[in-house]
């Protein structure tokens, strides 16, 4: 039975990174992998997306920041596609990723507006 912050949670990420998007990440995780739905669904979207201390913009572009220098490439694209439902600019994940190369070094920026053209011309893919 899930819990009223998975519900919570669930809410939230459906609507930043897409319905379709969540209820397939849920429905393809077998036993094992669920634990980790339920830990993200509830901790980061539940816990932490739905506090009132920032705005969900702000979120968007931390993440992106924050991914990148992580290197995680298909999380990162998968959080600049939806960046765009919480009112980011192409120009704001632009100017993340310069701050990105200058904090964190070029090879991160250079990745990051490589994997930002890439979630870009897919999701002007996408729309045709």
């Amino acid at each position: 039975m899930a819990s009223e912050l998975f519900n919570k949670g669930l809410e939230v990420r459906k609507s930043v990174l897409g319905k379709e998007y969540v209820e397939k990440s849920i429905a393809g995780a077998d036993d094992f992998a669920m634990a980790m739905q339920e830990y993200a669904t509830e901790a980061c979207w539940g816990m932490v997306w739905t506090r009132p201390g920032l705005p969900r913009k702000t979120r968007s572009l931390l993440n992106i920041a924050m991914i990148t220098v992580l290197n995680r490439p298909h999380e990162l694209k998968l959080h600049i596609k939806s960046a765009f439902t919480n009112g980011v600019t192409k120009d704001e994940i632009k100017e993340v990723l310069l701050q990105v190369a200058t904090y964190a070094g070029v090879p991160a920026g250079v990745d990051g507006f490589r994997l930002a053209r890439e979630a870009f011309a897919e999701m002007e893919a996408a729309k045709k």
